[in-house]
């Protein structure tokens, strides 16, 4: 009886430590605010830190575990250089947040 009580704690640990581990990562654009937070984002400084947790905060996530500028062509089909993401010279920046439950 101890055996099969202990083997359900077990399962019951790593089930709720898995759940509390959720982790998604969003593909943003990168859009000068004028107050240089896109830099911070892109850069990954911690001056991007506020920035990135609101955007986790209004998904329903509990924190930014990562952030830092995404080059267009490590997203998979998604986002192509080669699509008008450059305009009058000046290309696109996309930003990925990792957010975590």
């Amino acid at each position: 009886m101890k055996v099969i009580f202990a083997a359900l704690t077990a399962a019951f640990a790593v089930v709720s430590s898995a759940a509390s581990a959720d982790s998604r990562v969003f593909i943003v654009a990168n859009q000068s605010d004028g107050y240089g937070i896109d830099q911070c984002l892109a850069k990954g400084e911690k001056c991007g830190a506020p920035a990135a947790l609101s955007y986790c905060r209004s998904r329903e996530f509990t924190q930014a575990v990562a952030y830092r500028r995404v080059d267009p062509d490590e997203v998979t089909g998604s986002i192509s250089s080669s699509t008008g993401a450059c305009k009058s010279g000046k290309c696109d920046e996309f930003v990925a947040i990792t957010c975590q439950r």
